[in-house]
């Protein structure tokens, strides 16, 4: 197995294993502890079906079932996908569920609108389309890092209020009330620490909505300079996607987004499990 980084902040490549077939303890840990180095894994050239995905997805911790309007709610996936989940064919762009995924075009992290964050996400490339619908990633632990020794034990206090319904407004989604009533808004403190190596970071992005106790333009405007200094060029990652690569990121020291496609020509499906970080192994 090797492990090539990709950037001087975050990433790295992973060739020369098969993570579609069970992993032995030792190579497990060699994954794990890169993850933890580096947020993002990128493995080239994998076959994963979902049974396999589920059982990759597992050895990082329990994958957490999937609710809302996400077209394979029920599920442990979350399909990001213009394809009918029932028939296979092109959804049309005004459909609500394309509309629903156009929030994933803004800076985000998953699963920080719930009362338990999540670990990681796994990405599988199922078809991809001949251009566009890449991922970018920029990495919170550089934008901590980037802060002053005062300003960081400013934040080390601080909470922040994430909220679904707020991420999916800026992109003009509205959850129905039986929707809305599965993600209440839920508290975070916004300093992460690795339990791995100690690094730190920032739970930042568009779920992120305040912070707790400061009027909302001064919480705004710290989120977004935090979000401003993750976004710098030397702390992204650009991944144009090919049929079976997978992505394993770090969603507490990382964020991410999605690019556009044309999605009445082409044909697009991803499946992402996002595994929790209670039960993770070792306990984030």
């Amino acid at each position: 197995m090797n492990i090539d980084p990709l950037t001087q902040h975050f990433g790295a490549r992973v060739t020369g294993v098969d993570i579609a077939k069970p992993l032995d303890f030792e190579i497990f840990k060699q994954i794990r502890q890169a993850f933890d180095d580096y947020s993002i894994l990128i493995f080239p050239g994998q076959s994963l079906d979902d049974e396999a995905q589920i059982a990759f997805s597992e050895r990082f911790g329990p994958c957490e079932p999937t609710k809302s309007a996400n077209p394979a709610v029920g599920t442990v996936f979350a399909r990001q996908s213009n394809l009918d989940i029932k028939t296979g064919k092109t959804i049309s762009p005004d459909d609500r569920r394309m509309f629903y995924q156009k929030a994933n075009y803004l800076w985000h992290s998953d699963s920080t609108f719930k009362a338990i964050p999540s670990l990681c996400s796994v990405l599988s490339a199922r078809e991809v389309p001949p251009k566009g619908g890449a991922t970018e990633f920029a990495s919170t632990r550089a934008a901590y890092e980037s802060l002053t020794e005062e300003q960081q034990a400013e934040l080390g206090a601080l909470e922040v209020e994430h909220d679904f319904a707020h991420s999916r407004s800026l992109v003009g989604f509205d959850f129905s009330d039986e929707e809305k009533s599965h993600f209440p808004p839920v508290r975070h403190m916004l300093v992460r620490t690795n339990a791995g190596n100690g690094r730190k970071s920032v739970l930042v992005g568009a779920h992120a909505k305040s912070i707790v106790g400061w009027t909302q333009d001064k919480g705004r405007a710290l989120l977004d300079d935090l979000l401003d200094r993750a976004e710098r060029p030397e702390n992204q990652l650009r991944h144009q996607w090919k049929t079976g690569d997978v992505i394993v990121w770090d969603n507490q020291a990382a964020v991410h987004r999605a690019t556009a496609y044309d999605t009445v020509r082409h044909r697009r499906l991803m499946q992402r499990t996002t595994i929790s970080s209670q039960g993770a192994w070792p306990d984030f």
